[in-house]
């Protein structure tokens, strides 16, 4: 059963988001969403800045913007988080997102890096892949364009971000490259397709549904052999990665997913809390100023974020 104010939550994004968007081209997708994005996000929280800077990866050649988010008291920050938000690699943006990126920096007093890594199907993967673990490499090596970030470095993303935060980590993990402190995920996509059941009994849930998740897969992966690297749930192993948070919502089709990741970490012998957000849907984080249940969530994150920043 849906909680209420999130009933009131989608009524209100199926008035401003098309039910038919998909037959829209991605450019006409992306201005739907930033456009839907915008209605839920206010002013930046009292005592956050932000600041912009293009990042060139080394190896691709093509940049792309980062975003600052930067509590008040900035010189007694404790950590950084690198921020990899959702769309289904075909939407979204660092406007799209400043909602969730700025009441982490003002709600945890960590600074909060905001990646606007580039979208399919014009950069198929691994394309956002390559640039998310640039950004991760850069500030391990303290290398990224802003300065006197604090060095103890966390990742977090939702939805398709939840992919690019669990790969970067299984990735660093596989190189031997340690300094990922903690990896937070909110209904993350971590394979090809959903996990079962919710795959099945969630298949027509309200905000994201099956053919959803499987158009956006079609249009980054193309329906090519993948790097396993990029699809969480195929790795050979789950074993030393850093402290995990994985919430999954009630009624999502990708809700197992988080599910069966923790499940494997726990079975690697690793540390992870994989609570379920009752009541909610995908996408639901933008609900935040009116869902008791969002509130929940948004807290578990901030609590995961801050405990382990000086972990």
């Amino acid at each position: 059963m849906l909680e209420p104010e999130i009933v009131e939550f989608v009524e209100r994004t199926k008035r401003l988001y098309p039910a038919d968007r998909s037959a829209s081209t991605p450019a006409e997708q992306r201005a739907m969403y930033e456009r839907l994005a915008a209605a839920f996000t206010p002013p930046l929280p009292d005592g956050v800045t932000t600041q912009d800077a293009l990042f060139m990866p080394p190896a691709s050649g093509q940049s792309f913007m980062l975003r600052l988010y930067v509590p008040t008291d900035r010189a007694r920050a404790s950590g950084t988080v690198l921020y990899f938000h959702g769309g289904g690699f075909v939407v979204g943006s660092l406007a799209s997102h400043e909602l969730i990126t700025a009441r982490i920096a003002a709600d945890t007093g960590l600074c909060v890096v905001a990646v606007d890594y580039r979208l399919a199907p014009e950069h198929p993967a691994p394309a956002a892949h390559d640039d998310c673990l640039a950004v991760t490499r850069a500030a391990l090596d303290g290398s990224l364009p802003f300065s006197a970030l604090p060095r103890s470095l966390q990742l977090a993303g939702d939805s398709a971000g939840g992919t690019l935060a669990a790969s970067v980590a299984l990735r660093l993990r596989d190189e031997g490259v340690p300094g990922v402190r903690g990896l937070a995920l909110v209904y993350p996509m971590l394979g090809i397709e959903p996990q079962l059941p919710a795959r099945d009994t969630e298949a027509d849930a309200p905000m994201l549904t099956l053919a959803d998740v499987r158009r956006y897969g079609e249009l980054y992966w193309r329906g090519r052999p993948v790097d396993t690297w990029t699809v969480p749930l195929e790795a050979s192993r789950y074993d030393g990665l850093p402290p995990t948070l994985a919430i999954g919502v009630e009624h999502d089709p990708l809700r197992d997913d988080a599910r069966v990741f923790a499940e494997r970490i726990v079975a690697a012998r690793g540390r992870v809390d994989a609570p379920i957000g009752r009541g909610l849907v995908h996408g639901a984080w933008r609900a935040l100023a009116t869902s008791p249940g969002v509130q929940w969530m948004h807290r578990e994150v901030c609590r995961f974020l801050s405990a382990h920043a000086a972990d």
